[in-house]
């Protein structure tokens, strides 16, 4: 089993930046990838961003490109996400996940943070 536990959220002018962690730990940690996913109130849940462990290849919703950065630091299984030039359309929960024995298919599942961007 593995367990995410999300920090990092607050609240944020417009323009402003926040970074985002997420500690993996449990049993073996050995996930083929782990990302972040965002939901917004009355909205469905999100991509925004993604992270393959081993190589550190990297995905991104179109809307965040070029202004979220996602990281991770393989000697302490802990991912980040950087988001610089925030919006209030940032506005949303904020979950990281990491894939389990289905690589294809994220198992597990943070708590979540909350990241306000004010106007």
């Amino acid at each position: 089993q593995v367990q995410l536990v999300e920090s990092g959220g607050g609240l944020v002018q417009s323009g402003g930046s926040v970074r985002l962690s997420c500690a993996a730990s449990g049993r073996t940690f050995r996930s083929y990838a782990m990302a972040w996913f965002r939901q917004a109130s009355g909205k469905e849940r999100e991509f925004v961003a993604a992270i393959i462990w081993s190589g550190g290849n990297t995905y991104y919703r179109n809307s965040v490109e070029g202004r979220f950065t996602i990281s991770r630091d393989s000697a302490t299984n802990t991912m980040y996400l950087q988001m610089n030039s925030l919006k209030p359309e940032d506005t949303a929960v904020y979950y990281c996940a990491a894939t389990g024995q289905d690589q294809n298919k994220y198992d597990y599942w943070g708590q979540g943070t909350q990241v306000t961007v004010s106007s």
